[in-house]
């Protein structure tokens, strides 16, 4: 145990045994502007019984865990299996680092190959590389990505990309070369269908779909608008349940998919940490960020599992690495992949179509109300916009009042949308819940 001096006179007893007059010295490289001039607001020491009693105190004024909830814009409330987090709370799970060597990390690199696995076949793309911190960031990675494809430099990207998305790639890449467009969506359907934008000089298209919105984009024709131009097409997917229920971005013709991995058994953690999906053609692997890995064999034929690429920045690419960000999130990603395992195909489906069927239902009982109406006519997964007859954040607060987190204000991020909310419904809430948000939200 570490020994840490109480009294004053203990602390001076130190000081001068290294020889200095008093703590401030410790600090004297820093600018005094910058220096704190008050003792730090903290408590004594706790004895264990103490720290637990103070923590359960704190944790019993969370009051939100316990409300019905329809927030989603990015983190959603889903049901993970009891499985995945007993399973990544084994120890040779819970304490593995980066898999350098193989010959001692067969589990761990297994995993991550089904990772990827699973992905490609969720995403419709032929490679996946093993995870990144979270959906921002790998759409971030993918800017920079089509930008050594490409050779250029122009990203035009769709307003209706989560906007909080946008303004780490655009954190990211600012002392860059990249140019970032940002073109409108059609008011009607809340879609973008406005590509006049798309020139020789565009490096990639950037959409999500499901959209901030709610809305499912055409990605068909997007795909084939950018690809007009000679630049590539990148979809980024906020709720990766839709997966198991719409037509794959790799088979509308993607070229790179990013997205969040938070709903595959992944809890909301107010905000983190969650898990970061990057997929694209096997052609632009080696411009992909991030590691990437493989099965090899030995000389008398058994299967391994390797770190087929890993062309970070502190290996063999130094100042041409793709990446300096890109170490995975392995035991995320872990549990992101017992997730998807113990669902399987039909079971991420049914998740998917009740997402689907409940946003449904609730999409139409709101849309009766008086005063209200659903302002986007393009089909939706389980969120959607409601415009109200006065202000969202005045509708949400008297929802609040009432028990019920009733979802986002659109405001927030889109001040021309002052009276719209958005609302998600995922297959954690009731018929009775559904119905409790209808009558407050009316009332």
């Amino acid at each position: 145990m570490r020994y840490i001096p109480n009294s004053p006179e203990e602390r001076q007893e130190m000081l001068a045994s290294i020889g200095l007059p008093n703590a401030e010295e410790l600090f004297r490289s820093l600018p005094a502007d910058v220096r704190l001039a008050r003792e730090l607001k903290i408590t004594h020491p706790l004895a264990e019984p103490e720290v637990i009693a103070a923590m359960t105190e704190m944790a019993a004024k969370n009051t939100a865990a316990e409300k019905p909830s329809f927030l989603g814009a990015g983190v959603y409330s889903h049901f993970s299996p009891t499985i995945v987090d007993h399973l990544i709370q084994r120890s040779e799970f819970f304490t593995s680092y980066t898999p350098y060597q193989p010959e001692v990390s067969q589990g761990t690199l297994q995993y991550i190959f089904e990772f990827q696995t699973l992905i490609c076949q969720l995403t419709g793309m032929e490679v996946a590389n093993a995870s990144m911190y979270d959906g921002s960031t790998a759409m971030a990675e993918a800017y920079v990505m089509a930008q050594r494809v490409t050779r250029r430099d122009k990203i035009v990207v769709a307003r209706s990309v989560h906007p909080e998305y946008k303004d780490v790639a655009r954190t990211y890449t600012q002392h860059g070369d990249a140019e970032i467009v940002e073109v409108p969506f059609d008011k009607e359907t809340g879609l973008l269908s406005d590509t006049s934008a798309l020139d020789d000089t565009t490096a990639a298209l950037v959409v999500q779909s499901p959209n901030f919105f709610g809305c499912i984009e055409d990605l068909q024709s997007l795909a084939d608008a950018a690809h007009a131009v000679g630049a590539l097409f990148i979809v980024a997917v906020t709720e990766a349940i839709s997966f198991g229920l719409l037509k794959s971005p790799g088979s509308c013709g993607a070229d790179i998919v990013v997205g969040e991995g938070q709903s595959f058994g992944i809890p909301m953690s107010f905000g983190g940490p969650h898990v970061g999906l990057f997929a694209c053609k096997e052609k632009y692997v080696r411009q992909m960020p991030g590691r990437l890995c493989g099965v090899a064999y030995d000389k008398n034929g058994n299967r391994g599992f390797v770190l087929t690429l890993s062309t970070r920045e502190q290996h063999i690419r130094r100042e041409k690495a793709t990446s300096n960000i890109c170490t995975n999130q392995g035991l995320i990603a872990l549990a992101a992949t017992i997730y998807m395992e113990a669902m399987g195909k039909q079971g991420l489906q049914e998740v998917a179509e009740q997402n689907a069927q409940k946003a449904t239902y609730a999409k139409k009982r709101i849309g009766e109300l008086d005063g209200f109406s659903i302002p986007f006519s393009a089909p939706t997964f389980n969120e959607f916009v409601v415009r109200g007859p006065k202000p969202a954040v005045e509708i949400l607060d008297g929802v609040q009042a009432k028990g019920i987190i009733g979802g986002l204000a659109l405001s927030k991020y889109y001040s021309e949308h002052d009276s719209d909310l958005l609302v998600c419904v995922t297959e954690t809430n009731t018929k009775q819940q559904i119905d409790a948000l209808v009558r407050a939200i009316g009332g």
